[in-house]
């Protein structure tokens, strides 16, 4: 394929916008460009939502039970302030070696790049004993309804898995879980001059939060992961000036660790609540919106130290490093199924800017990217397991 072609098949991508939706336009996209390549894909429709969709692809001759997967997903978060943009966020803006857009680093270039190594692969001859499994989901950003339904028979089987997140071209073999809660704190409505007799439904997410801050200080330190860490990051409650309020919500985040897991957080969140609950007035509940794994590969695992030496020699003029990440990707859904699957995320440059405005990456590291996984898959399928 055409250095040019390569490029336009990622402006096309950001040039759907899929801001928490809108996959199914990116999934027909997909679908066309792979059938003009001679490649079958399987759409699959959210049960929630049509208008959102999986899309799994499958390539290799399957003679072998080698089976190395790919993952990306197909929506992004929120523009934010459009008028703050240099360039318009779905314009797919080319400067110099720059692609600005929503979704250019975050992470439209890593799906895009592991679509077209499938096709050169496929294209090339290349001997493709097992199979190659890419699986493209909906909805990443905000609960990962995709992730959650790829049917487990299409992940207890992997050999191996790459997410295509941007990376900077660096090999992230360990990230958090993340875990996000709310508690829903039920008071006693009064008028602001007789407090007492009312029960304040602020003032018990306020003894919550004075215990949340030192809740996760003497827990398990994961060796690779570090600590747990902890936020509060939304409060909703009260609706007139004097009035006590009877209502009030909490929403918080927890970045679980192998050390201290996802069940231990939930338990440790739910003990602080049932003590509030038995010694004073307030009354809290726990509710879980989220509940991602944490991932952990063996840094030494031949996937990991095979990626570092590939995207080390793609990329002569930067120090790759293998590391962790307090961020969570689909793969946090899919080890729920197979919870030892060597995974590791490596992919194009995001420069900091994922999620932000004038979010962009490189185009050098979008065609590099592409380059590294074929031989990362070439090496898989030459290499005994």
């Amino acid at each position: 394929m055409e250095q040019e072609a390569k490029i336009q098949i990622l402006r096309d991508l950001i040039q759907i916008p899929t801001v928490n939706g809108n996959e199914g336009a990116l999934s027909e996209y997909l679908v066309n460009l792979l059938d003009q390549h001679g490649i079958a894909s399987q759409v699959t429709p959210l049960a929630t939502d049509a208008d959102r969709t999986n899309l799994i692809v499958e390539v290799g001759t399957g003679n072998t039970d080698q089976i190395l997967g790919f993952t990306g997903h197909q929506d992004t978060v929120a523009v934010g302030d459009e008028a703050a943009w240099q360039y318009p966020p779905f314009a797919a803006t080319v400067v110099g070696d720059k692609l600005y857009g929503r979704g250019a680093a975050d992470m439209k270039s890593g799906l895009a790049a592991e679509v077209i190594a499938l096709i050169e692969l496929v294209e090339s001859g290349t001997p493709l004993p097992g199979r190659i499994r890419l699986i493209i989901t909906a909805g990443e950003e905000f609960g990962a309804p995709g992730a959650y339904q790829v049917a487990p028979e299409l992940l207890t089987d992997l050999d191996a898995l790459v997410v295509g997140e941007a990376t900077d071209g660096d090999v992230t073999y360990a990230h958090s879980g993340s875990f996000n809660y709310r508690i829903v704190s039920k008071g006693k409505a009064a008028h602001s001059s007789v407090p007492t007799q009312g029960i304040n439904a602020i003032q018990g997410l306020a003894h919550y939060m004075a215990q949340e801050a030192q809740l996760f200080t003497d827990l398990p330190v994961d060796d690779q992961l570090g600590k747990v860490q902890h936020s509060v990051t939304v409060i909703q409650g009260g609706e007139q000036i004097n009035t006590i309020p009877d209502a009030a919500t909490l929403f918080g985040n927890v970045r679980p660790t192998p050390a201290f897991d996802n069940q231990s957080v939930r338990d440790l969140i739910q003990q602080t609540i049932d003590t509030i609950n038995r010694t004073t007035d307030y009354q809290l509940e726990l509710q879980v919106i989220h509940d991602f794994y944490p991932v952990e590969s063996v840094q030494q695992s031949w996937l990991v130290q095979t990626a570092v030496e590939i995207a080390q020699a793609a990329y002569p003029d930067r120090n790759i490093q293998a590391g962790i990440d307090n961020g969570a990707t689909d793969a946090s859904v899919f080890v729920q199924h197979q919870p030892d699957l060597p995974v590791i995320v490596l992919g194009p440059d995001k420069a900091g800017t994922s999620h932000q405005i004038n979010e962009h990456t490189t185009i050098s590291s979008f065609l590099t990217t592409i380059e590294i996984y074929k031989h990362l898959a070439e090496q898989f399928f030459a290499t005994p397991k």
